[in-house]
């Protein structure tokens, strides 16, 4: 709508909308070909799956994917997580890649994502991830800092990061890149700096999982010798609101806020600011920085005009925040909930009264 016909309505979106890809079935492989165990690692407890043999969670997969092709239910996409998928032993990617060929062929999986390291890539797996039908390659970089990178045992440097990044986009797939706020040695102003490094790779979407301490990992030891503190989870949802705005004017998709809360996660959490409502809390809130700018704005081309907004539906879930924590916010800025109406449209309006 052109504003010269409604002179007192500004229009606006919040976040590119795109369309929603198929749905994903995760195949986790907890620490399968990975080379080392990072200080902050607990795969099988964050995923609920213990380490098996490959060839096992394929046949639990196989007879999902039987079941969904008899159904004629639409494709999925498989995601192998959890591992260092490109370092898997030979034999056992390869049963992965003709797995997802197969099935691929069938119609059953549209394709499918992995995970892996940056310093565990290069052309000939790439080629190969490709040719069976890989639909994007994630790297678990967690920082580009030297020192957390380091101090967490990741066994690889900045450089050797972005190297890996490069090498997916120079083999034609999308990237994807997994970033760790928080984690031992990143200062708050490093993982700023994450947020630009990752943002000049230009990947197709990313995954911010803040740092947690869960049992048994290496890092719980550090948290009770009181020599790591993890983020409070105030601190963090306005860390991660921000960065979804930088990540969303860049019109790179925010795949993941936190953890999937999947079953006995919580008891084997320690610390960190986990929350099964992270993501939500982190979306009202960049959608209010988001509206406060273009308030402000309304409010200095229109000073003395009360006024009124029109939402998308889609957000009235989140808008409020997290139990109506962000109403006495919106309020200040002349917001009441009264002044504030939903509509089917895609875009939002602040209008004069």
């Amino acid at each position: 709508m052109r504003n010269d016909i409604f002179p007192k309505t500004r229009f606006f979106s919040f976040a590119p909308l795109r369309g929603k890809g198929p749905a994903v079935y995760p195949i986790f492989l907890p620490f399968s070909g990975c080379p080392r165990r990072c200080l902050f690692c607990a795969q099988d407890l964050q995923t609920g799956y213990a380490a098996a043999p490959v060839r096992r969670h394929l046949g639990e997969a196989e007879g999902i994917l039987e079941e969904r092709l008899r159904r004629d239910l639409p494709a999925l996409e498989l995601a192998f997580f959890g591992g260092t998928f490109t370092a898997l032993p030979p034999e056992d990617l390869r049963d992965c890649l003709d797995f997802a060929a197969y099935w691929r062929r069938q119609g059953a999986i549209s394709g499918f994502r992995c995970s892996t390291r940056p310093d565990c890539l290069d052309h000939a797996v790439l080629a190969d991830l490709k040719n069976a039908g890989c639909a994007m390659v994630e790297v678990g970089v967690q920082s580009f800092s030297e020192r957390a990178l380091r101090l967490c045992r990741r066994g690889y440097t900045s450089a050797q990061a972005e190297t890996g990044c490069l090498l997916i986009k120079e083999s034609g797939l999308p990237l994807g890149i997994q970033l760790m706020p928080g984690m031992p040695g990143l200062t708050p102003d490093a993982a700023q700096r994450d947020i630009a490094s990752a943002i000049s790779l230009e990947p197709a979407c990313v995954r911010l999982y803040p740092c947690l301490v869960f049992a048994g990992s290496a890092l719980a030891g550090l948290w009770q010798s009181g020599l790591y503190v993890p983020w409070d989870l105030y601190d963090c949802v306005a860390f991660l609101a921000k960065a979804c705005l930088r990540f969303e004017h860049a019109g790179i998709a925010v795949a993941r806020m936190g953890v999937a809360e999947g079953p006995g996660l919580r008891e084997h959490v320690l610390a960190g600011p986990r929350h099964p409502s992270l993501g939500n809390m982190v979306r009202a809130l960049a959608l209010y920085h988001c509206l406060r700018e273009k308030i402000r704005e309304f409010k200095g081309r229109f000073p003395e005009t009360p006024m009124r907004l029109f939402a998308p539906r889609r957000f009235q879930g989140e808008f409020w925040g997290y139990r109506k924590n962000l109403v006495p916010a919106y309020a200040s800025l002349g917001l009441s909930r009264e002044r504030v109406s939903w509509w089917e449209r895609e875009r939002f309006a602040i209008t004069a009264l």
